[in-house]
């Protein structure tokens, strides 16, 4: 279980992570379509950051389910 403590900040890594991934996509599509060729690291940022963001974010999403099935949370249905 991740600690309150450090669930915003990684919420937050990992909504930065994936706006600047997107923005990275973006930019290796503008420079392809200019007929250019992108940076190694504006690749990288593009391939590798957005799939780890939604990792990180359905890894987040689980603990906060699990949080809540141990709270118990005594609404029921």
């Amino acid at each position: 279980m991740i600690t309150t403590r450090f669930r915003r900040p990684l919420m937050i890594a990992a909504a930065v992570l994936a706006v600047l991934s997107l923005m990275a996509v973006g930019t290796v599509m503008a420079l392809a379509f200019g007929g250019q060729a992108a940076p190694p690291w504006i690749t990288s940022a593009a391939l590798y950051g957005l799939p780890l963001a939604f990792i990180l974010m359905f890894v987040l999403l689980i603990d906060g389910v699990a949080a809540r099935r141990r709270a118990g949370n005594g609404g029921g249905r």
